[in-house]
C-alpha cells in the first residue's frame, strides 16, 4: 500500500511496481474512467516501456483501449485530453514517469476527465488491488498516436511573435524528457539557444534532474555565465522549471509575480510555502491571490474551483490557465518568460523592487508515516497555549499543516504527503527573526514529538 500517494502511484520497479501490481492497477483504474480510450506516456527510464506494457494489458483486461503516445514529457501527456485523434478524446490519462526520483523509481500520474486522479480515490485504487486477484490478460488492444507533432506545433503557433528573438538562451534537460520538444520548438522559433543533456537517459548520468536542488544546477550556471543572457532548466518528467539569470534564480513563487504583469487582474494561486511578499504584492496591484495546499493535484483542483488565471510552487510548478489548459508544464512555462522579457521586462530589474525579505529553503525534519500528521495536530494543540517566550503570533492558516504569521513574517511547518518527513520554511524582513522563528518552532516541533 506505500506506492499509494497523495497525488500519484509512486515505487521501485520490480520491488514493487511489478508485472501482477501494474495489471491490477490497469484494470482497477479502468472501472473508474467512464469511457473506451485512455492516453498512455511514459518517460526516459528503462523500466518505463515494460510498465507501459503491464498496464496496458491491465487496461485492456477491464475494457480500455490504449492510445500510445510513446516517450514524451508530462504536460505532454496532459495535452492529449484536449485533443481528438481521429475523432476519438481520451476519457483519461497515464503518464508513467518517476519525475525527479532516483532511476530505480516509477510511478504513474493520472488524469480522468481532464482532473486529476488523486487522495482518497489513489488510496481506495490501493485497496482495491490488495485484495484483488491477478486478472488474466486479454488481446491488446493499442493505436499510436503522434501527441508529440501535435504538441510541438500548439506552442510553435502559439508563440510565433517570438521568432528570432535576440536573447542567447541556455539551458538543460537533465537526460530527462523535456529534450523530446525542446529542440523542435526552439528550432521552429529560431532562437538563439544552446542545450545540455538533452538526450534522454533514465539512469540520469550527468546530475539528478531535480531542479529545485541548486547543485544540479552548476553546470547550466557555468553555461550562463559564459554563453547566455538567460538558463532554464527541467525536472526529470518536464513539469517543473529553474529559472536562472546572472544575479537570480528565480523560484515558482517569484515566476508568478512575473507572470501576472501580463494578465489583467488575475486570480493567482499558490501554495503555503508561498512567499507572503507574493500574496502581499498581487493583492496591492489589484490581482487576487489565495492561498492553498501544496501538490500539483490539489492546485490544479483549486484553479478549476475558482477559475483561477495561473498557480505556482516554489519548487517550479507553474500553472497556466490563462491563454492555457490549467495544468503544469514546464515548456509552455519557458515560452511565456520569454514572452515577458521580448516585450521590455527587465527580469532582475522587478524582483529588486519588492521587499527584501530572508527565507529558508524548505527544511526536512524526519519522523515516520504513523506519527507525521500526529506531531501536526499536536502542534496545532500547543499553539493554543504556546511558551512565554515564543513570538507574538498574529493568525494561523491550517489549509495545509500550520503557517503562523507573526510580527515580522512567518513559519510553516507541514507533513510532506509523499515521504515521511516534516517540511518547514521561515520567512522575516529582519534576518535574526527570522532564525528566532526558526528557533521557536523546531523546539515546539520537538515538544510535540516528546509528547506521542
Amino acid at each position: 500500500m506505500s506506492i499509494y500517494r497523495e497525488y500519484d502511484i509512486r515505487g521501485i520497479y520490480e520491488k514493487e511496481l511489478n508485472e501482477k501490481s501494474v495489471v491490477k492497477i490497469g484494470y482497477a483504474l479502468a472501472s473508474k474512467i467512464q469511457g473506451d480510450y485512455v492516453a498512455v506516456g511514459y518517460d526516459a527510464r528503462s523500466h518505463s516501456p515494460i510498465l507501459f506494457e503491464y498496464l496496458v494489458a491491465g487496461l485492456n483486461k477491464g475494457g480500455k483501449k490504449v492510445l500510445d503516445m510513446g516517450l514524451v514529457p508530462t504536460p505532454v501527456n496532459y495535452f492529449t485530453n484536449y485533443q481528438e485523434w481521429d475523432g476519438i478524446t481520451p476519457s483519461a490519462s497515464v503518464m508513467i514517469t518517476g519525475s525527479h526520483n532516483p532511476s530505480e523509481y516509477n510511478g504513474f500520474k493520472i488524469t480522468v476527465d481532464k482532473t486529476p486522479f488523486f487522495g482518497e480515490d489513489i488510496y481506495a485504487l490501493g485497496r482495491e488491488c490488495d485484495v484483488m486477484q491477478m486478472p488474466q490478460k486479454v488481446q491488446r488492444d493499442v493505436t499510436k498516436i503522434d501527441a508529440v507533432t501535435r504538441y510541438v506545433d500548439f506552442l510553435v503557433k502559439e508563440f510565433a511573435h517570438l521568432k528570432g528573438m535576440n536573447e542567447r538562451i541556455v539551458y538543460d534537460c537533465g537526460n530527462g524528457v523535456a529534450g523530446v520538444v525542446t529542440e523542435a520548438i526552439f528550432s521552429r522559433l529560431e532562437l538563439h539557444t544552446k542545450g545540455i543533456y538533452i538526450e534522454p537517459d533514465g539512469t540520469f548520468p550527468n546530475h539528478h534532474p531535480d531542479p529545485s536542488v541548486e547543485h544540479n544546477l552548476k553546470d547550466v550556471k557555468a553555461l550562463l555565465e559564459k554563453e547566455g543572457d538567460i538558463a532554464f532548466a527541467y525536472d526529470g518528467d518536464a513539469d517543473r522549471i529553474a529559472v536562472l539569470t546572472h544575479k537570480n534564480n528565480i523560484k515558482g513563487d517569484m515566476m508568478a509575480l512575473l507572470f501576472a504583469m501580463k494578465i489583467q487582474k488575475p486570480t493567482v494561486v499558490g501554495e503555503v510555502k508561498c512567499s507572503q511578499v507574493m500574496y502581499d504584492e498581487l493583492e496591492r496591484r489589484g490581482a487576487k491571490a489565495v492561498m492553498y495546499k501544496t501538490g500539483h493535484s490539489n492546485l490544479k483542483v483549486k484553479m478549476k474551483e475558482i477559475n483561477a488565471d495561473l498557480a505556482c510552487e516554489v519548487s517550479g510548478h507553474i500553472f497556466f490557465k490563462n491563454r492555457y489548459f490549467g495544468y503544469d508544464d514546464a515548456i509552455y512555462a519557458t515560452l511565456r518568460m520569454l514572452e515577458l522579457i521580448q516585450d521590455g521586462i527587465d527580469l532582475d530589474a522587478e524582483l529588486a523592487k519588492l521587499p527584501k525579505v530572508y527565507s529558508t529553503e524548505e527544511i526536512k525534519v524526519k519522523t515516520t508515516e504513523s506519527e507525521k500528521f500526529k506531531i501536526i495536530d499536536k502542534v496545532k494543540e500547543l499553539l493554543e497555549n504556546p511558551p512565554a517566550d515564543f513570538p507574538h503570533i498574529k493568525d494561523i492558516i491550517d489549509v495545509d499543516g500550520v503557517r503562523i504569521n507573526f510580527e515580522k513574517g512567518w513559519g510553516l511547518v507541514r507533513a510532506s504527503n509523499t515521504t515521511p518527513v516534516l517540511v518547514t520554511r521561515f520567512e522575516s524582513t529582519d534576518k535574526d527573526e527570522a532564525q528566532k522563528y526558526e528557533d521557536s518552532m523546531n523546539a515546539l516541533i520537538q515538544t510535540a514529538k516528546r509528547s506521542l
